[in-house]
Order: structure tokens, then C-alpha cells, then sequence
């Protein structure tokens, strides 16, 4: 799903103003040292490390990479332009191998936090390597907005006077995804800008594909990369050394209430008020809940709303929410027992994290914690393992076949996806594999063989857990208080092979907010049987939805952690704009939002001037499509009132795959299909009336389809080549009158 990110009140009485500093003041002092950072009290088993580099020198400008650079000594600058965290933990780990490599430091940058006009000053034995995710229509992420807009302003001069880059050395690496129209096209207009400034780029430009293996796509290229690179500063590899990123310290003397067991904030900690956003979510409490498919079986999608009555958020239709889901309680134990970490006493141990390097590796989470938290709530251990790392924990094997399997993982590609990325297999199953325990018992300390990885190598392995986002499929005109999320349950057999037999599959946000559903309505969640065989049914995962100190959980009330996230998948301000939406599946949530917009809008027209307030209103033409009208047909009761709020103003046409009529040869009827029929209405819609056209869901086949559908349309109605019909839907996308929300 595509990202979208933007991020008073005024003391007039002294008093109130000292007060207010004097509290603040004295909570962070109260709180020294246990907010984000390793926390005091004794520490029973530290692991070995150096001491934390110093805060940057207070005299150098916070906005000046390059004085920060010499300040440092560091030779290496590393921008990220990143959305979702992705492209950042590429440069960290980019980062990372530049010192273990040749022994040199770098300085990891967020790009909206420097400024350029010095970038032509950077030293001739130094480089710049940019890691650029694509976004959207081919956009750069919101952190990359001015980066972009300075290298590509002809009239942008750098320090020298001139828009020109001449012998500054650079890497690109950019990540995107093949199923988008425009792949890479960032990293691509990049690296076209800097070579007319005269910049010289190192070794080949890295594309990484995430509809594939964004993983293997940097592995195959990095190493190319890292001989141009080693050739070009003239640096030879043993230069640097493996260090620990961070030191991990078990905790003693420590007060409980300053410990995070899953919060997601210091606001969250200590129970104070404040703007709730990506950085301090807001517990919402599930005000209410429903199975959406009849008669399924093992498929599942949930409708739940989350009450933000007072907490100051506020969403437009077209917003996405983000929940932050924990990790279920068989993948929380099983890699607990793996580490070794499994009886009450260890998970339950409280750890202080310090970073041996800030610049270049943040602790991924708050701390003080405890093992378990760590696991639970704060690394995506749900992640499937990837190759890199398996290698590296080899090392660590309680036997020399487990350690042989790892190597073996770690640098055979097609042995690696047969056995880990075909199997889906998390971090913690892969450890119990190699040992040669069952992956598919309920794991235990009988069953689970332990390693003796240290925690600090797992914190620098697995990635910081991240919300999971969805369309909001309500409009804040008829639920002003309320967050609607409609979600499609995740779960699906993983490949069999040599090493391990077919496994279900869950994804984490979705059985999480099933749970939610559940314990919502008083249900039990199904268990994984006790021996280890599938049940009859598809059993799901658990979760520890009480939250942290039941923070989540009052009485029958269940709370889910939440932000809302900006985004521009907006309905034209005149409502006399026609509007054709396409949504098969839960791609129609969003456009939910917008009839349900389009209908408060209505009501108050027709409430102030009466029954032919909407006579010149735009039509609202929606292509829905589903697998049956008695299975899957989503909010099906809703429509026929949304139609007569409207007054004949909307328009629904729905496509049934699996149960409605087919096509003269026999195939499928799907919405494209619908989309084909009604070309008349379209084509004068579009270019006519000057329609806005909206699509959201599959983006590998389905939007593909749909933008092919739209091209021939335009094509015949203008009687011009297909061709031009393309450019015609290209067009439409420069004006934002054609927008996409679509996910692979």
C-alpha cells in the first residue's frame, strides 16, 4: 500500500508556563537515563564493548554533513530516502559493512535534516552513497522531497556557484518494486542528475525489486559494488574488523515502573498526554467488530472500528491507519527456547541496550526491557530470516551440522529460497532446523535446542517490528470518532521441501486484529494442536492483545495501538467532479470512505435546499468485484442506502468470478470486464465531464489490467492509437486525475 506521511495552544498565564517547564523538567529528570537509553542499576552480565561514541562536537553546524564528516573523521556520507524504514536499514547495514570491510566510518543521513549547497565540498577521498526507495507515481519519499528538488533545479548552486558535481565519487542503491509502473524511478532520475553535474558513480547503480527479493537483489549486488568501490578510494578489504554494534547489560537494581514491557513510547511509560502520531500511537479502544465473508470456512475478513474520542486524532477520507501488532505467542516462545531464554527467569530478566556507535547504529527500541518484550513487541521476528545473517550465526551452533546448515544458507542462493524463502521460514524455525528439532511441535525447552547467540547480534539482525497500515474505509463526516478498517485475515500454506514439510502461514497484522475480533466478541482464539499435527481446521495464532501491564485490555474493552497516516487518495472538492472507482476485494475499504463522504455531503445539501440539491452533482461509478454474492461480497447491505442517500447518483457494478455468469469462451468475469462494458459512460465521463478515476488493490495484475482497460477505452473513443491511449492514462496521472492505492 502506498505511504503517505505529514506530521495550540497558547499559555497567557506565567504561572502556568513555569509550572508546565518545572513538571517537564522534573519528569526527565525522574526519568534520566531509563528513556530510550540502557537505564542504570548493576549490570549481572555485560558483553564486551567499548564504551558509546560522545554526542557530536556542539560548535559544527547540525545541518552541515560535511563538517560533521571531518569532524568525525569519517569518509563516507550514506542519504536514505526512505518511507517505511526499509531504505534506511539498507544504509545502515551498507553503513556497517563499508567499516568491517576497509575500517571506514560513516555518517548515515536523513536527507530533510542537511542541506546541499555544500555537497560539491565533499572531499576527494570520500564518497556518497544514496539509498533511494521510489514511492507512489514514481515520487521520492517525503524525507527525499528536497534532495530530489535541488539536484534536478538547474538553478540550484552549490557552495562553488555553479550546479555542477564534478569529481564527486558516489553509490546508488534504489529500491522499488517491478509490478509499479515506474520502478526505480528515482534511483534511476538520480543517478541520471548526478552524472550531468559531473559526478562519477562507483560500480553499477543497485536496483533491488521487492515484488521479488529486495534481499537477494543487494546481495548479488554488493559485493561488484564493494571491488569498484575499494579500486576507486584506493582502500584495501581487512582494513576493518567485525565490532558489535551494540552492548547489552542485565539489569538488578532497577524500578519496575521505569521498565518498558511493550510500550511503544515514553508518553505511553510514564502515562502522559500528547500529540498521538507514528512516534506515540494511541491505544483505541474496539468499539466494534464483524466477520465479513458467510459460509468460507478458513477464509476470513474482519470489519473493526477503533473509537478515538479524545485523543485528538483526526483523519480525512482516503487516510491510512496504522496498527501496531505484537508478535504471536508460538514465534515470541520459540525463539526464546532457541536463545536459551525460555524459563520465566530469563524472558522476564530486564536488559539495558547501549549503541556502541550512534551515528550508525540507534537502538531499535525503548529501554530498559526485558527479553521477552524485546521479542514480543518491539523486532519483526516474524520476518522470514534472511541469508545474510544466517552465515554470520553459524558461529554460534550448538553442533557442527547445525553449523554446517547455516553456512550452507548463508551463501548457496538456490539452497537458501528452496529450504527459507519457499518455506517461509522466521528466524526462530530456522535455528530449531538446523539443530534438528520438529519446527512443527508447539515448541518447548524439551524440544528446542538452545544457541548461544549473544542478544546484542540479534538486535543488529532483525528489524524494528512496524505497523501494519490499511485504507480507512469510513469518512469522518458520518464517523467523526470512529477509524473503520476492513482486512482481508493472511494465511496460506507455505512449499514443502527436502528439509521441512508445507506449514500454515499468518500474517502478523492481520490475525492479530482477528484476535482483536475474538476477544471482542468473547470467542476463543483456536489453538495449534499439542502434537504438533493440523488440525481439521486451519488453527490461528495467539496473541498477547491484553498489551503491556494490560494497558490494552479494561473489562470487556479491548485497545489496539494506532496513528494515522496523511495520504492525497482524495474525491475532488466539487461533487459536481464525476468519480469512477475500481476496488475488487478489500480495494473497495477506501471507496467505502469516499461514498460514505459523498453521502454526508449530501444530506446537508439536500437538508439546506432541498430534494434537487444534487441535480448537477457528478455520478459516483463503483467496480466492485468478489468471488461470490453469497461468500465475499463486502458491506453488501450498506450499498442500496449509500444509492438512495445519493439519489441516483452512485452507480455499483459487480463482477462474481466464481459465481456469476461468464464470458462467451467459458473464462472469469472481472471488474475490468465491467470496466470494458460501461467504455461509453467512462470514455464521456473522462474526457468530457473531466471524471477522476480512482483504483485501489492488486497492483500486480488486477490495476495493471485496469490502466490497460482505461487506454483502450480513451484510445477508441479518440480514435487514436493504443499508443496514445497510454499516453492519454499518463497524463491523467500527471494531473491527479487518475490515482492509484495499490499494494503487490
Amino acid at each position: 500500500m502506498p505511504a503517505f506521511f505529514s506530521r495550540n495552544m497558547t499559555l497567557s498565564n506565567a504561572d502556568l508556563a513555569v509550572l508546565g517547564l518545572t513538571v517537564a523538567v522534573g519528569g526527565l529528570y525522574v526519568f534520566r537515563g531509563n528513556l530510550f537509553n540502557g537505564g542504570s542499576g548493576s549490570s549481572s552480565r555485560p558483553l564486551p564493548g567499548t564504551k558509546p561514541t560522545t554526542a557530536a562536537d556542539p560548535g559544527v553546524d547540525p545541518r552541515d554533513f560535511v563538517a560533521k564528516m571531518k569532524a568525525a573523521k569519517k569518509r563516507l556520507v550514506i542519504f536514505y530516502g526512505s518511507q517505511t524504514g526499509t531504505a534506511e536499514e539498507y544504509a545502515i547495514r551498507l553503513a556497517k559493512e563499508a567499516k568491517s570491510r576497509f575500517g571506514l566510518g560513516s555518517l548515515v543521513c536523513d536527507p530533510e535534516e542537511y542541506d546541499f549547497e555544500n555537497l560539491d565540498e565533499l572531499p576527494s577521498d570520500c564518497a556518497a552513497i544514496f539509498v533511494m526507495a521510489t514511492y507512489g507515481e514514481g515520487e521520492p519519499t517525503d524525507n527525499a522531497v528536497q534532495l530530489m528538488q535541488n539536484l534536478g533545479d538547474d538553478s540550484f548552486a552549490f557552495s562553488k556557484g555553479e550546479h555542477r558535481l564534478d569529481g564527486l565519487k558516489y553509490v546508488i542503491f534504489g529500491l522499488g518494486n517491478r509490478t509499479y509502473e515506474h520502478y526505480n524511478a528515482i534511483a534511476r532520475v538520480l543517478d541520471d542528475q548526478l552524472e550531468k553535474m559531473g559526478a562519477e558513480r562507483i560500480g553499477d547503480r543497485g536496483e533491488g525489486d521487492d515484488d521479488k527479493s529486495m534481499e537477494e537483489d543487494y546481495l548479488a549486488w554488493k559485493d561488484g559494488m564493494w571491488a569498484a568501490f575499494s579500486q576507486a578510494l584506493g582502500v584495501e578489504e581487512g582494513a576493518g574488523a567485525e565490532s558489535p554494534d551494540f552492548v547489552v547489560n542485565e539489569l538488578s537494581a532497577i524500578d519496575q515502573t521505569k521498565v518498558y514491557l511493550g510500550e511503544l513510547s515514553a508518553r505511553a511509560l510514564t502515562k502522559t498526554k500528547g500529540i498521538h502520531d507514528l512516534k506515540n500511537p494511541y491505544p483505541a479502544p474496539i468499539s466494534a467488530s464483524k466477520e465479513l465473508f458467510h459460509h468460507t470456512g478458513e477464509r476470513n475478513c474482519i470489519h473493526i472500528e477503533f473509537d478515538t474520542s479524545g485523543s485528538g486524532i483526526t483523519y480525512q477520507h482516503g487516510d491510512h491507519v496504522g496498527v501496531w501488532p505484537s508478535n504471536s505467542d508460538i514465534e515470541v516462545n520459540r525463539l526464546l527456547f532457541a536463545l536459551g531464554l525460555g524459563t520465566p527467569e530469563r524472558r522476564s530478566q530486564v536488559i539495558g541496550v547501549e549503541s556502541l556507535d550512534p551515528a550508525l547504529a540507534k537502538v531499535p527500541f525503548p529501554v530498559p526491557t526485558t527479553y521477552e518484550s524485546a521479542l514480543r513487541h518491539y523486532i519483526d521476528i516474524s520476518a522470514v530470516a534472511g541469508r545474510q545473517i544466517l552465515g554470520a550465526l553459524s558461529k554460534y551452533a550448538p553442533s557442527e551440522e547445525a553449523g554446517a546448515m547455516l553456512k550452507k544458507l548463508g551463501t548457496e542462493k538456490e539452497y537458501y529460497n528452496k529450504v527459507i524463502h519457499d518455506g517461509c521460514l522466521k528466524l526462530g524455525e530456522v535455528l530449531q532446523l538446523a539443530a534438528g528439532n520438529d519446527i512443527h511441535a508447539v515448541p518447548n525447552a524439551e524440544n528446542t535446542t538452545p544457541w548461544n547467540i549473544p542478544f546484542d547480534v540479534i538486535i543488529s539482525a532483525i528489524p524494528r517490528l512496524q505497523p501494519r497500515y490499511y485504507s480507512i474505509s469510513s469518512s469522518p463526516k458520518l464517523h467523526p470518532n470512529l477509524i473503520h478498517v476492513t482486512c482481508v485475515v493472511l494465511k496460506y500454506e507455505s512449499l514443502p521441501s527436502d528439509m521441512s514439510q508445507a506449514k500454515w502461514v499468518f500474517g502478523v497484522g492481520s490475525n492479530y486484529i482477528l484476535n482483536l475480533k475474538m476477544a471482542h466478541h468473547g470467542e476463543t482464539a483456536p489453538l495449534l494442536s499439542e502434537d504438533g499435527e493440523a488440525p481439521a481446521h486451519v488453527s490461528g495464532p495467539t496473541y498477547a492483545i491484553h498489551g503491556p501491564r494490560s494497558a490494552y485490555a479494561s473489562g470487556e474493552v479491548y485497545k489496539a495501538p494506532i496513528h494515522v497516516r496523511r495520504s492525497t487518495f482524495r474525491l475532488p472538492t466539487n461533487p459536481k467532479s464525476p468519480v469512477i472507482m475500481i476496488g475488487p476485494g478489500t480495494g473497495v475499504a477506501p471507496f467505502r470512505g469516499f461514498v460514505q463522504e459523498r453521502v454526508a455531503l449530501a444530506r446537508k445539501a439536500i437538508e439546506k435546499n432541498g430534494p434537487d440539491a444534487l441535480k448537477d452533482w457528478g455520478q459516483m461509478y463503483l467496480f466492485y468485484g468478489c468471488r461470490g454474492e453469497n461468500e465475499d461480497y463486502l458491506y453488501k447491505d450498506e450499498w442500496p442506502s449509500y444509492a438512495a442517500d445519493l439519489k441516483g447518483k452512485f452507480t455499483m457494478r459487480v463482477a462474481f468470478s466464481r459465481s456469476g455468469p461468464r464470458k462467451p469462451d467459458g473464462s472469469k468475469i472481472y471488474v475490468q470486464d465491467l470496466f470494458w462494458e460501461d467504455r461509453q459512460q467512462v470514455a464521456d465521463a473522462v474526457l468530457n465531464q473531466k471524471a477522476y478515476i480512482y483504483i485501489c488493490g492488486d497492483a500486480k495484475s488486477m490495476s495493471k489490467q485496469v490502466e490497460d482497460t482505461l487506454a483502450k477505452i480513451l484510445a477508441d473513443a479518440k480514435g487514436v492509437s493504443a499508443e496514445e491511449g497510454h499516453k492519454e492514462v499518463k497524463t491523467l496521472k500527471e494531473r491527479s486525475r487518475l490515482m492509484l492505492d495499490v499494494w503487490s
